[in-house]
């Protein structure tokens, strides 16, 4: 954008220096880089803006390329008259009865029809030894 070479910016840098001071440069180019930092954003929002209005004022165009070629695609192929005759079977829709409201007796689980398993009889434990007095 701006053709500055590194001669160019030597000289600004000297010039700032003289003019400015070096003990106020600091500040001054903290400030100067706040106004840059402002400014880029203020045009990357409007730069998105404009972005988004081109992007609507394409889809819109492409909107209604597509509603003028579906206009002639379904002039050049009406669409059939619905056959005379039903579609093979019967729609299983039209077969559903609803459930019956269930009963309040009927909340209670029911016990299930599988015995459990038989029970191994435990094996006999050993005597316990007698514990030995501890000495006092």
């Amino acid at each position: 954008m701006f053709d500055i070479g590194w001669d160019e910016m030597l000289f600004t840098a000297i010039i700032a220096i003289v003019v400015i001071g070096p003990k106020d440069l600091p500040r001054a180019l903290r400030t100067a880089g706040q106004w840059i930092g402002k400014i880029r954003r203020v045009s990357g929002h409007f730069r998105s803006g404009i972005e988004t209005m081109i992007r609507e004022a394409e889809m819109e165009e492409m909107e209604t390329q597509w509603r003028e070629q579906n206009a002639a695609i379904m002039a050049a192929h009406p669409p059939e008259v619905a056959a005379a005759e039903p579609l093979v079977g019967v729609d299983p829709g039209t077969l559903m009865e609803p459930l019956p409201p269930a009963a309040k007796s009927a909340s209670k689980p029911k016990k299930p029809a599988v015995k459990p398993a038989a029970k191994k009889p435990a094996a006999k434990k050993a005597p316990a030894k007698p514990r030995a007095k501890a000495a006092k």
